[in-house]
């Protein structure tokens, strides 16, 4: 008994020091509402296990290895404070205070940590547990007893009446151990009835949390033997709705097994959640380095010769340049800055090789930070299924493109969509958000319910230009530099942000190169394919595209200007000649591929040479959904030769210098007041 007093005077003492008599003073002031009567009232107490410890080493002992022992000397002494300060005169017996502990963190050793890879199963202590995973699936919320009044009938009996038999919620409970018809008295031995009008209810939602390594299954990296299994969450009250589909989390809960005869389920009773982003490697190896200061002298080089050394694996260099960058730029720019404001960069790739082109996006998607290759039969969005563990409810599950939330979703071949799968792709891309319809009476619910989620990842998508030509005989195009999209509609095309078209440029020598390179690498394997190019590993470029998206970038002035000019002067002469309508959105597409051309050359301030890869991407990319314009440019105006070696990137440069003098003359010409900030050059 003097061990339970001294404990007592341990919280007292902590609370105090804390200030969490004074916030129990606050949290009451509501409760002396005349019109508010409950049965239970309820208080959230802040503890820091590492305070505690330094008040009394035997209290944080029980704080972290007995919790429910810990609430129920908080309990206690809230109860003698509220009373004793007359803070609730409605609070009569020390079972009406209802004490949830929220622990700020735990020691950073391996009994309190759980690793969803491999957590344990047997029965154990109920300590608290810190755990690190990727949310797949959520109900939505409902309802629970927090507390309930329950009288004797017996007339005779104390208990008849006041507050003596109260229940509350404890973790890993089910509903029926908190409100049920076979209580009995703990004096006379009759049964209890409950006081319904006392019943408090609070809020529930469970979450399904899995551990990250289980998306490897889905993306382009090795697959393991493992076999991954997800663990539930019990969100309560103010914790509920405080996590999102197919974002990452580090919660702090306590370990509970729910009987729900004849079997028993395995859950967590969460206690706090934070948002949590796994350490990726931030730097450049010295291969990047030396190129990096070997290139100094030109505006153009470092890109281009990382570019053309990308995917070697794959293809050989000098084929995709194009592709290449743009894939690049994509991987840069797909990331969500300080204020959660994401940033992305849909791809559309149009060409008639399909099997090598997956292959290279294949690769690429091993470098993001998160990757989902979507297949065709699955779920892209979100399914649905009722919850199996007694709410009811709809539990709803994630899709390929919710759980590559922050990273890229490849779509693959959109030729193996139907219409309704290709309208849906094209509402996501255009609204960056998914609704999912529930039906009321499937799911228990009086009335049908529409949710949205946000969509936070970059499309990667292919399309097979032969198709339409089949389809219809011919391969000619009735407007001059507008490409077949195959089974692509024009309004889904022109909700990708970029539009690429890979050419056949030399014919049987790019089958024959392709050709070569496969052989070459099935016959030896390992060997160095290209001694000739800079040796850059695959781990290298995950570094680099790691180190290029935590950069923060701004607008120079003359970028500024050039992609203001160019948007100005294009959206005039398109929409005098064709009748297209540049949008906006065609704004946010050029500044993002000018930042990600940046980020790529390890700069923090967008340059005009910047901004000038971005316009001729973007042109290039209208011209093919829409046409040529009075800007008229290559193709393939980025990688005009192969900068295979020095005399190629010399040109390159020099014909990249040729084509800025020629986008501001065409801004000078077409945009209205472009000579009050641009200088002829």
């Amino acid at each position: 008994m003097s061990d339970i007093l001294s404990l007592k005077e341990s919280v007292l003492v902590y609370l105090d020091r804390s200030g969490g008599l004074q916030k129990l003073a606050e949290d009451c002031k509501p409760f002396n509402d005349p019109q508010q009567m409950e049965a239970v009232y309820r208080f959230c107490i802040s503890v820091n296990p590492s305070d505690v410890i330094e008040v009394d080493p035997e209290l944080g002992d029980c704080v972290l290895r007995d919790p429910l022992g810990a609430t129920a000397l908080f309990q206690s002494v809230c109860y003698v404070a509220i009373k004793t300060l007359s803070l609730v005169e409605k609070i009569h017996t020390e079972s009406q205070v209802n004490v949830i502990l929220k622990l700020t963190h735990l020691p950073p050793f391996p009994e309190y940590t759980l690793d969803l890879c491999s957590f344990p199963r047997g029965y154990g202590p109920m300590r608290p547990a810190s755990m690190e995973g990727l949310v797949i699936a959520m109900t939505r919320v409902t309802n629970y007893t927090q507390g309930a009044r329950f009288l004797c009938i017996n007339d005779d009996c104390p208990c008849s009446a006041g507050f003596h038999h109260i229940r509350v919620h404890a973790p890993g409970a089910t509903e029926s151990a908190t409100v049920r018809n076979n209580f009995s008295c703990m004096i006379c031995s009759s049964a209890l009835k409950e006081d319904v009008k006392f019943r408090v209810l609070g809020d529930k939602q469970l979450v399904e949390l899995i551990h990250v390594k289980a998306l490897d299954v889905l993306s382009a990296h090795q697959q393991s033997s493992l076999r991954y299994q997800s663990v539930t969450l019990f969100l309560r009250d103010e914790l509920c709705n405080s996590m999102r589909i197919g974002r990452l989390y580090r919660v702090l809960g306590i370990p509970a097994h729910v009987h729900q005869w004849p079997s028993i389920t395995w859950s967590v009773e969460a206690n706090s959640v934070q948002p949590w982003e796994p350490e990726y490697p931030h730097k450049v190896s010295v291969s990047f380095q030396e190129l990096l200061k070997a290139t100094a002298g030109s505006r153009w080089r470092f890109s281009a010769i990382v570019a053309h050394c990308f995917g070697l694996g794959v293809t050989p260099p000098g084929l995709h340049n194009t592709l290449k960058l743009g894939l690049l730029l994509s991987l840069v720019q797909t990331r969500a800055d300080a204020k959660d404001t994401f940033h992305n960069l849909d791809l559309l790739v149009v060409t008639a090789d399909t099997l090598i082109l997956d292959r290279l996006m294949t690769y690429s998607l091993s470098l993001a930070c998160r990757g989902v290759r979507h297949q065709a039969s699955g779920e892209m969005f979100a399914s649905l299924s009722r919850d199996g563990h007694g709410a009811g409810t709809a539990n709803i599950h994630a899709g390929s493109a919710l759980l590559a939330t922050g990273g890229i979703c490849m779509l693959g071949d959109l030729g193996c969509y139907k219409k309704d799968r290709l309208d849906a792709i094209q509402s996501v891309l255009e609204s960056s958000t998914v609704s999912v319809f529930i039906p009321g009476k499937k799911y228990g619910e009086d009335a049908d319910q529409q949710l949205s989620f946000p969509v936070h990842c970059s499309f990667w998508a292919l399309t097979d230009s032969t198709d339409a030509s089949r389809r219809t005989g011919r391969a000619d195009c009735a407007v001059l530099g507008t490409a077949e999209l195959g089974s692509v509609p024009a309004q889904l095309a022109d909700a990708f942000g970029l539009v690429m078209q890979c050419r056949d440029v030399v014919g049987e020598q790019t089958l024959l190169a392709q050709a070569a390179h496969t052989l070459q690498q099935a016959v030896q394997p390992g060997k160095p394919l290209y001694p000739s190019c800079w040796d850059f590993s695959t781990q290298d470029y995950q570094e680099l595209v790691a180190h290029a998206q935590s950069l923060q970038v701004e607008l120079s002035p003359g970028a500024e200007k050039l992609i203001h000019g160019y948007y100005m002067a294009s959206r005039r002469v398109r929409t005098q000649s064709q009748g297209v309508k540049m949008s906006v959105a065609s704004v946010k597409l050029l500044i993002s591929l000018a930042e990600a051309h940046c980020k790529l050359c390890l700069r923090t301030r967008v340059q005009e040479e910047d901004a000038m890869i971005a316009v001729l991407l973007c042109e290039n990319s209208i011209t093919l959904k829409h046409g040529a314009s009075a800007l008229v440019i290559p193709p393939d105006a980025v990688f005009p030769c192969d900068p295979g070696d020095v005399d190629g990137l010399r040109r390159r440069d020099e014909t990249l210098d040729e084509l800025h003098q020629h986008i501001l003359r065409f801004i000078y010409a077409y945009a209205p007041g472009a000579d009050t900030y641009i200088t002829e050059e």
